[in-house]
């Protein structure tokens, strides 16, 4: 009997450690259970794609045997990125989508992220999933299994869309690292079919990432894209996680741009063509982004964290674009309302080669704010929601300023503060933001008296 563990049926997704939470014999009851979710919506279409872990393949196969067995038709596609997926999907007018990858996390987790109808699939209906597979509730069918290559539409679409709006743009010089994730292939495709001068680094899909993880918000994992772009003077650098749907950013001097800040370029450019339009930014960002939106005349939404529900929240609002901390970025500006790393890479590059100045003294420009990187505290012995829970019980009975929006962020004279749980690892997110860097250690330092209870640690970023 299949041992299964709730832990793995997440807010957003299904994701866990391979072997523990996420097994062959859970891959073919996915199938099972999302089969049954399919077909009783009317659905009969599917395709499924896979990142470049070593774990992809043998659950690729199990999903896929579960979804013939319940009577769906299905578009099983090459390795690639997360997006590639969604865009195979939303072009071939199929009913749903699953897409096995461990995203950013390591290279010993994996996972399945679920599109229905076009809609993603995630909270209560991932729950609803589990109780399926618990009861064995399946509808039972024979399907049809064909291999399809969607990749050349795909890398078709990236660069016809590029070269639309920004041939007439001066060439840049621009690195890219994909990190041997899901996306390599693509990347190495389209950059020789732009103009200007690039360099790809780690640009074969390797699941062992033999040269560093690939998460680009964590900044050790920027070294190389680092040192490629101040040797060969490039304009600025990319870099993508492990299935391509987060975009990492580094200007021409080096320096790091999180999703919160390069997302005020890509606002200015959306916001000209849509005066007005509403700007949806993740609780972690920086209040500087919503203050710039609401000065180019924008109206900022401050919404929760996670792909799913700033994709429903951008569906819901009908905003042209939406970002977060992490490097999810989300067009439905000229594109199809799904996070797509690529793409967005592809609008920052055609929106810098627009630029008076160089990205470097863009950046330099910006207002200062002094901040704390996305601190994430590992909390296995404990229960994270229960922490966050009880600790805005606490604040709310002090009379302190907070927002719910997620978790708890906390607005005084020094700055802001957040906490909140990570609905994708047994962590605690903390970010802290202010004007000075005195305050801002202050800041920290109220997180940590919150967290002292509990026995948990910050490590002081400020």
């Amino acid at each position: 009997m299949t041992v299964i563990s709730r832990k793995a049926f997440r807010e957003y997704d299904v994701r866990g450690i391979v072997g523990h939470e996420i097994t062959p014999e859970l891959a073919y009851l996915i199938g099972r259970a999302f089969g049954a979710e399919v077909r009783s919506v009317q659905g009969k279409s599917i395709c499924v794609g896979r990142d470049g872990r070593l774990s992809s393949p043998e659950l690729s196969k199990n999903l896929i045997q579960g979804l013939l067995e319940s009577g769906l038709n299905i578009y099983e596609l090459e390795v690639g990125p997360t997006p590639m997926t969604y865009f195979a999907a939303h072009t071939l007018e199929l009913d749903a989508a699953i897409m096995v990858t461990g995203s950013h996390n390591p290279g010993n987790h994996n996972g399945f992220k679920m599109v229905l109808k076009g809609n993603s699939f995630w909270g209560q209906r991932v729950q609803d999933l589990l109780r399926r597979i618990e009861s064995k509730d399946f509808i039972n069918g024979q399907g049809t299994h064909q291999h399809y290559s969607i990749v050349k539409a795909y890398t078709d679409y990236l660069v016809d869309s590029f070269m639309s709006y920004y041939r007439d743009q001066p060439p840049l010089k621009v690195a890219w690292d994909p990190g041997n994730g899901a996306a390599a292939d693509v990347v190495s495709d389209i950059v020789q079919r732009l103009p200007g001068q690039h360099y790809v680094l780690n640009g074969t899909i390797d699941g062992h990432f033999p040269s560093h993880h690939p998460d680009p918000t964590v900044s050790k994992n920027l070294v190389q894209l680092q040192e490629i772009i101040l040797k060969e003077k490039c304009d600025l650098g990319v870099a993508f996680d492990g299935d391509g749907d987060r975009l990492g950013v580094v200007d021409g001097e080096g320096t790091i741009l999180w999703g919160d800040e390069f997302l005020v370029l890509l606002a200015e450019e959306v916001l000209k063509n849509h005066p007005g339009a509403t700007i949806i930014a993740d609780v972690k960002a920086s209040q500087s982004f919503f203050e710039a939106v609401h000065q180019m005349g924008g109206n900022p939404l401050m919404w929760k964290t996670g792909h799913s529900l700033i994709k429903t929240k951008m569906k819901e609002t009908k905003a042209p674009l939406a970002g977060e901390m992490s490097g999810h970025i989300f067009y439905s500006d000229r594109y199809f309302g799904f996070d797509d790393g690529i793409y967005a890479a592809l609008r920052l590059i055609g929106i810098c080669g627009s630029l008076q100045s160089s990205l470097a003294e863009w950046n330099r420009s910006r207002p200062e704010r002094v901040n704390t990187p996305e601190i994430r505290i590992s909390c296995e012995n404990h229960d994270k929601f229960e922490i966050v829970s009880n600790i805005t019980e606490v604040l709310k009975s002090k009379g302190v300023t907070i927002d719910l929006t997620d978790g708890v962020r906390v607005v005084n004279e020094k700055g802001w503060w957040l906490l909140r749980a990570s609905n994708t690892q047994d962590v605690l997110v903390v970010r802290a933001e202010s004007t000075s860097r005195n305050d801002l250690k202050i800041l920290v330092h109220n997180v940590q008296e919150c967290l002292k209870p509990y026995g948990i640690e910050v490590n002081d970023a400020a």
